[in-house]
C-alpha cells in the first residue's frame, strides 16, 4: 500500500484535491470573516468536516481502488 497517495500532491485524485483545496480556501475566508468581517455565519464549521469526508473517502479510493481503471474509455 502506498502511503505517499495520502500527502502527496501529484498522487492525489480529483476527490483529494477539491478537499484540500475547499479546506484552504474555507480557512482563508474563516479567517477574513472573523478578523474583518467580526462574524462567522452559524454552522460554518461543519465545512470543515465536509472537506474531511470528501478527503477520507478520496483516500479510500486512492488507496484501494483499481491502478488500472480510470484512464480508459470504452467506445
Amino acid at each position: 500500500m502506498d502511503f505517499t497517495k495520502l500527502y502527496r500532491p501529484s498522487a492525489l485524485n480529483s476527490y483529494q484535491f477539491i478537499a484540500v483545496t475547499g479546506l484552504i480556501m474555507s480557512g482563508a475566508a474563516h479567517l477574513i470573516l472573523h478578523y474583518f468581517v467580526h462574524r462567522v455565519p452559524e454552522g460554518y464549521t461543519w465545512l470543515y468536516a465536509c472537506w474531511a469526508g470528501l478527503y477520507v473517502v478520496g483516500s479510500l479510493l486512492n488507496l484501494f481502488g483499481k491502478p488500472s481503471e480510470g484512464h480508459h474509455h470504452h467506445h
